[in-house]
């Protein structure tokens, strides 16, 4: 169909290379049968769907397409968190970080804080062959984070680990991360890829653990 195609593009609206997460929209115009309004509400739908990237459709989720052109969707760019008050955006923060050239891939999690209510913590995969002193790294990618998203973000933690824990088809557990974070009862999902990583990010998710 004319003008229909899925991309990827990053949160300045830039279409992102193969391999790349970003945000996941349609080309416009939409093809038929496609959900056009929100019952009720039609300016939302303008605003939330439509307005946010010229001439595409908004999914509101995060992913990327591979070299052959298939699409892997990892999770929802709207997930957020509140940090002293202020709702932010770990999808966004993500995007952020992988815009670091060291970075391969990455999670952002909100971990409750007595003070805050939540702070943002990142956990990252560095590239093959990067060799990167993780406090500089850290630096960098804080400073990223000040850029991109603001001071609002109180964003200060980062930390480098050999592996995200995914499902099988390669979404991120980022709500599992959370509760062993926490220190909450957590359950291993059926459909993990592989139960070691997790295993190995016990100990830097829970430290006194």
């Amino acid at each position: 169909m004319p003008g229909f195609a899925v991309q990827i593009r990053d949160a300045l609206g830039e279409r992102v290379p193969a391999g790349q997460e970003g945000n996941i929209v349609v080309q416009l115009p939409l093809p038929p049968g496609a959900l056009t309004t929100l019952w009720g509400n039609d300016q939302r739908f303008i605003d939330t769907y439509l307005t946010q990237i010229e001439g595409c459709y908004l999914t509101g989720d995060s992913g990327y397409l591979d070299e052959d052109g298939y699409l892997f969707v990892m999770g929802r760019t709207d997930d957020v968190i509140n940090v002293s008050g202020h709702r932010l955006s770990t999808g966004a923060m993500e995007q952020v970080l992988a815009s670091h050239p060291a970075v391969a891939e990455c999670a952002v999690i909100g971990l409750a804080d007595a003070l805050k209510g939540q702070r943002a913590s990142g956990y990252v995969v560095l590239k093959s062959g990067v060799d990167i002193d993780e406090k500089s790294l850290a630096k960098e990618i804080v400073a990223l984070v000040r850029k991109h998203i603001g001071a609002v973000a109180d964003f200060r933690e980062v930390t480098v680990v050999a592996a995200l824990p995914k499902t099988r088809s390669g979404k991120i557990l980022r709500k599992t991360m959370r509760q062993i974070a926490d220190g909450k009862e957590y359950t291993v999902p059926s459909t993990i890829e592989d139960t070691a990583v997790l295993d190995d990010l016990v100990p830097l998710l829970r430290p006194q653990a």
